[in-house]
């Protein structure tokens, strides 16, 4: 039977996009919000991938009425610093590459002739120029190819996210209670009947989500769901995050990741500030060291003192057990490296509705493959991590040797391996990233196939030449005619401003 009584614990981002989902995808369902002030939310995940657009657009949400209300910015991608080598850097953009196979394979004409051409791959992908220049536009889908095949994402205030949700989803009929959840009772057949609050009250429910954050109060405690350890291959357990001031000069539309001695920094701009933190490995180095490696990094005032976050990468062997479906960190915790986090919880909310709302409710195999589907992607996102750190030169810390060593999982041993002999991208079912976004690493990283491909040689290199020489020219012509992202940002928050 479709549930009628969705009840969900836990607030902040996740448990406020699950309530604007089911209060705009089931309209007719009872949906109520559990949450505490006293325990408080994470909120430090400001960085988003582009599908947070139409997660946005299926609410009917208006983009710049968002971005005035959570001090939002837009996102062209990653800069990453210091990860092949130390003083380079490379751009992973939600861009077009061109084609990826064939004779024209736009990298394997640029690899065949970079030492002629010179620059970068990216210096090919039109959002990657934007973000060099801070300019800024967004996708033009009625325009010629170049500026309609690229995507974009958001910085914001996740707190600020979370209270522009939770006024939409209100409006809509959701509930909050607020209360501290001391007891889960359960029916005999095992599935969650209701939540005993400390006063006493009880919410009783057809359906549960956990969104209770890494307590995982429902799948983990209460369903005795075991946890999947990723920390072999993933081992950073800690991060340190800090605000501070914006610093004068134009706001730059990506986050940058910078790589550090145990871990790697982040610094994602806002309209008012910055966001700063260091994501690392404790068994690499001490927490003392780390908050003075951050802070170091910080290129505006502190707002705050460092918060310290502790959490082990990985998930839990289910996504939906019995009448529960868990949600964010209650789910699993992958590092912010790819600003996956808000992905994970809006993908698994466009899995979750349809299959509630089927003629009589989900059936036990719906919700098996629901968690076969999301485990899956959980394990296919950490495979793109790794990526990053095991293509790497470096070997000047315990991390990076470590790395270096890695025995890999066998998925992505044999995407690499792949790659490295024949040129060909391999792409998996539930991918997180499709084959554009790998190229983007495997080139950033300057870890290239061995041989060109025959294919490539049918293309006279002069020809080659002139095709990467006349795009890139493109591109600077385009882009030049841009606004910087400071003013487009002024005119798109003045338009919400009405």
């Amino acid at each position: 039977m479709t549930p009628r009584r969705i009840v969900i614990l836990g607030g902040g981002s996740t448990g406020w996009m699950a309530a604007a989902a089911f209060t705009t995808g089931m309209p007719g369902a009872q949906v109520e919000l559990v949450e505490s002030e006293e325990l408080g939310i994470i909120g430090v995940g400001e960085a988003t991938f582009p599908s947070i657009r139409a997660f946005n657009r299926l609410l009917g949400i208006d983009e710049a009425e968002m971005l005035a209300a959570t001090q939002g910015s837009f996102k062209l991608g990653i800069q990453f610093v210091d990860w092949r080598v130390k003083g380079e850097h490379y751009f992973h953009t939600f861009g077009d590459f061109g084609p990826l196979d064939g004779p024209m394979a736009l990298w394997g004409q640029y690899h065949r002739v970079q030492a002629r051409l010179g620059g970068q791959l990216g210096d090919h992908c039109l959002p990657t120029v934007m973000a060099r220049e801070g300019r800024f536009r967004l996708p033009d889908t009625e325009g010629d190819a170049i500026t309609a095949r690229f995507d974009c994402a958001y910085h914001f205030d996740a707190v600020l996210y979370a209270g522009f949700l939770r006024r939409l989803a209100e409006r809509r009929g959701a509930r909050r209670i607020e209360g501290k959840v001391v007891d889960v009772a359960r029916h005999p057949d095992g599935r969650v009947a209701y939540l005993k609050l400390a006063d006493g009250r009880e919410v009783a429910g057809d359906f549960f989500v956990d969104c209770s954050g890494f307590a995982s109060v429902l799948l983990g405690k209460t369903l005795g769901v075991p946890f999947v350890d990723f920390s072999h291959w993933l081992p950073v357990d800690r991060a340190w995050a800090v605000p501070a001031e914006r610093p004068e000069g134009t706001l730059t539309p990506y986050t940058r990741s910078t790589a550090q001695e145990a871990g790697w920094t982040w610094r994602i701009p806002l309209r008012e500030r910055c966001g700063h933190g260091h994501v690392f490995a404790s068994k690499f180095i001490d927490e003392d060291r780390a908050r003075e490696q951050l802070l170091a990094q910080v290129d505006g005032k502190a707002l705050a003192e460092p918060r310290l976050l502790r959490f082990t990468t990985g998930h839990r062997a289910q996504l939906w057990s019995h009448n529960v479906v868990g949600l964010g960190l209650a789910a699993g915790f992958l590092e912010p490296l790819e600003s996956t986090a808000i992905f994970l919880v809006h993908n698994a909310l466009g899995r979750l509705i349809p299959l509630l709302l089927q003629p009589g409710g989900a059936t036990p195999d719906a919700a098996a493959a629901f968690s076969d589907q999301q485990v899956r992607q959980y394990r296919r996102i950490r495979d793109f991590i790794i990526l990053h750190y095991c293509l790497t030169e470096r070997r000047d810390s315990e991390l990076w040797r470590y790395m270096a060593a890695l025995e890999l999982p066998e998925s992505l041993a044999y995407k690499i391996h792949t790659w490295r002999e024949t040129g060909v991208l391999v792409g998996y079912d539930d991918e997180g990233f499709d084959r554009t976004s790998w190229l983007a690493i495997f080139a950033g990283m300057g870890h290239w196939p061995k041989r060109a491909s025959p294919w490539m040689q049918e293309v006279p290199e002069a020809m080659a030449l002139q095709y990467l020489r006349q795009r890139r020219e493109a591109l600077a012509s385009i882009t030049a005619g841009m606004p910087d992202h400071d003013t487009f940002l002024r005119h798109a928050v003045a338009r919400a401003a009405g």
